[in-house]
């Protein structure tokens, strides 16, 4: 477990490697024809150092990497890794710390997201006023100003879900986050319309754990996992405490993970049920979820613990 842009460095460095080697190059080879020492290829190899977004891309060039998805992923993980980057996110520097950072920017890179929430609906499908109410709750005392940015910044994030390429994003929401009333009743109507249209968004599905299913795997706290394109090895689970975050990344934890949430998706009401659910409630009715995927009652999942052994408060997701 490492924080953030460690994980960056040492996922590009592991990347920048393998390229590498099916290049044919030793590291030897490229310090001589990029004009380097070949400490400086070592240290990037490993995740040591950071490395610019140019060096990358001239390490690209030496290997012959012409895959234009890939170079435009690693050019951007190399900005972030290195706390640097371009990214819209880096004019709130001053106020969102940098384990937030690096959420953002991952959130950006990634072609797809799995996230279990089980306290609020996630970031990506939040309204303002909703937003407003999680954050101003979460942050007492907050000046009104920031408490604007922070909103600002929420909203700025659902870009991934509108760009000619959007995030794939699939959530799993457990019943209570319909039926906590977060900011009032009117605060909350409109959050569940909204939730309800960006349900039938093509790249979005969206699955509720009803109640009476029981207590799951994924119980004790939300996560986040997310993808990559042209290469699995840059994935990562995010969990998040109230005061720090912690990126998962060796390939059990990715697929202990992973199965945990395939399992509470077979345990979830249909996409199609969970949308009736969440415009039953939307329009005030006292909708009860008592059918499952597969009968009239639902069973009881998989007690197992949480497979990272246990996040605690809400996800930044």
């Amino acid at each position: 477990m490492r924080n953030g842009p460690v994980v960056r460095r040492r996922k590009l460095g592991e990347e920048l490697r393998s390229l590498r080697h099916t290049s044919g190059l030793t590291s030897r080879d490229v310090a001589g024809v990029l004009g380097w020492h070949q400490s400086k290829v070592s240290r990037i190899e490993t995740g040591a150092s950071g490395v610019t977004p140019g060096d990358v891309t001239r390490l690209l060039d030496a290997y012959g990497v012409d895959d234009r998805q890939l170079r435009s992923l690693l050019q951007a993980l190399a900005g972030s890794a290195g706390g640097g980057g371009s990214g819209w996110w880096h004019a709130y520097r001053g106020l969102i710390p940098p384990q937030y950072r690096d959420f953002i920017s991952l959130e950006s890179q990634a072609d797809a997201a799995r996230t279990l929430e089980t306290s609020v609906v996630p970031g990506l499908l939040q309204t303002a006023d909703y937003a407003r109410a999680v954050t101003r709750s979460s942050l007492d005392g907050l000046p009104p100003a920031q408490l604007d940015s922070l909103v600002e910044v929420r909203l700025a994030r659902q870009s991934v879900l509108q760009s000619p390429r959007p995030l794939r994003l699939s959530v799993v929401l457990d019943e209570a986050v319909l039926r906590r009333e977060v900011g009032g009743a009117r605060v909350m109507e409109q959050q569940l319309h909204h939730l309800a249209q960006a349900a039938q968004l093509p790249h979005v599905t969206l699955q509720l754990l009803p109640f009476k299913a029981g207590s799951y795997i994924g119980l004790t706290g939300p996560f986040v996992i997310f993808s990559f394109p042209s290469t699995s090895d840059l994935d990562v689970v995010v969990l998040d405490h109230l005061t720090s975050s912690l990126y998962l990344e060796r390939r059990e934890d990715l697929e202990a993970y992973s199965s945990a949430f395939r399992t509470m998706q077979a345990h979830a009401l249909s996409p199609e049920r969970s949308l009736d659910l969440i415009a039953a409630l939307g329009r005030g009715g006292q909708a009860e979820p008592s059918d499952c995927p597969r009968g009239a009652r639902c069973p009881t999942v998989s007690h197992s613990p949480h497979p990272g052994g246990g996040a605690a408060a809400a996800a930044p997701g």
